[in-house]
């Protein structure tokens, strides 16, 4: 129900705050989750709240994963998750130039071209990477990758020097080039989303109201759940959930789960209710123990990497999986018997899926065994 599946919301912003921030590692996922979300799903809408409204920013963040979060929580989510992570991947870059003999000082190397990429950005007002080396020469500079090695190949140093710059949080990733599936993104200073640039929240307070909005969506969660989910120590989720009034419950199975404080009440009986996931949805990536509405599947729907593909989702827990195949038909493979109303109620979504897509054909960037069968 808080997520939006079993009543649908107004778009694409409620859609993202329902479930606190939308996964984007898949640029599909963004639309195709807030889509399932939507009482009126539509490209346009989301498209216009992340490059037009500029209510939604896609940036780094828990796990070190990308996601397209609501603008007011960006500053939380940097200086909770990104900002760590970008000081780790700017000692990393800078190590990699040296040994690359780009520079003997790398890091005063590094820091000139990324102001003299930020200005001509600021100058251009959005521009994509190629653009941004014609402005700053340096950006062509090519490093060998894996040397000695089959797979060894040249890359340019623009897709490091611009994926540092949006950890540090001064620039973003705009409007893609090409469709919605796309992710080759344009790039725009951040103050394009937040007109006075990222604010510099104080890290343990950004870390509590990270935590309270996991909670307030996800909530009863476990300890371990906290911490996979935004991918800190025990201690961080520990002290994050220590400035919060947090409360312990019964799950039932032996072991407690927390909640905000005055939200242990169990929650309303919402009907029958059919959704169609696709992968990496943030509903079933919200948990680390999903016995509890994953049951045996498993090894089904997931890759080895801990990456879940498609979802087929019943009254509240998964039942099966789905695909796009090359003729735009939306393939459905239940993973348990069920009746057949409850069988037409799945495979009236799936025609409805199918005709949302039109002409449009989703791969997911991590494909999953019942997946790869279903497309084929």
């Amino acid at each position: 129900m808080r997520h939006l599946l079993a009543a649908p919301g107004g778009g694409p912003v409620e859609a993202a705050r329902a479930v606190v921030a939308l996964h984007a590692s898949d640029p599909a996922t963004v639309h195709l989750s807030a889509a399932a979300r939507s009482r009126e799903p539509d490209v346009a809408a989301a498209e216009r709240a992340l490059y037009e409204d500029r209510a939604l920013i896609r940036m780094l963040g828990m796990r070190r994963t990308m996601f397209v979060v609501p603008d007011d929580l960006a500053p939380a989510i940097q200086a909770s998750c990104t900002d760590a992570i970008a000081a780790r991947e700017r000692t990393r870059l800078v190590t990699r130039l040296r040994d690359a003999g780009i520079a003997e000082d790398a890091g005063a190397w590094l820091a000139e071209v990324e102001e003299a990429t930020l200005a001509a950005l600021r100058e251009r007002g959005e521009a994509a990477a190629a653009q941004l080396s014609e402005d700053v020469p340096r950006l062509r500079t090519s490093v060998l990758m894996a040397a000695g090695k089959p797979y060894a190949a040249h890359q340019n140093v623009s897709t490091w020097v611009l994926g540092q710059l949006s950890m540090d949080g001064r620039v973003v990733r705009g409007r893609p080039r090409g469709s919605w599936i796309s992710s080759q993104y344009r790039w725009s200073p951040v103050e394009r989303w937040l007109p006075d640039g990222m604010p510099a929240w104080d890290r343990e307070e950004a870390g509590a109201e990270l935590v309270r909005r996991y909670l307030a969506a996800f909530g009863p969660a476990r300890l371990a759940d906290v911490r996979w989910w935004t991918g800190w120590t025990a201690g961080q989720a520990r002290a994050a959930l220590a400035r919060l009034e947090a409360e312990e419950v019964d799950l039932g199975d032996g072991e407690a789960g927390l909640v905000l404080a005055g939200d242990g009440e169990p929650a309303g009986d919402p009907g029958p209710w059919v959704a169609l996931l696709p992968g990496l949805d943030p509903t079933p990536m919200g948990w680390q123990q999903r016995d509890w509405f994953l049951g045996p599947h498993g090894p089904a729907l997931f890759d080895r990497s801990g990456n879940i593909g498609p979802t087929v989702w019943l009254d509240g827990r998964i039942v099966g999986g789905w695909a796009q195949r090359r003729d735009g038909a939306v393939a459905v493979r239940l993973l348990e018997r069920l009746p057949r109303a409850r069988r037409a109620a799945i495979d009236d979504v799936a025609a409805r899926l199918r005709e949302w897509l039109g002409d449009v054909r989703v791969m997911p960037r991590f494909r999953t065994p019942l997946e790869r069968d279903l497309s084929a």
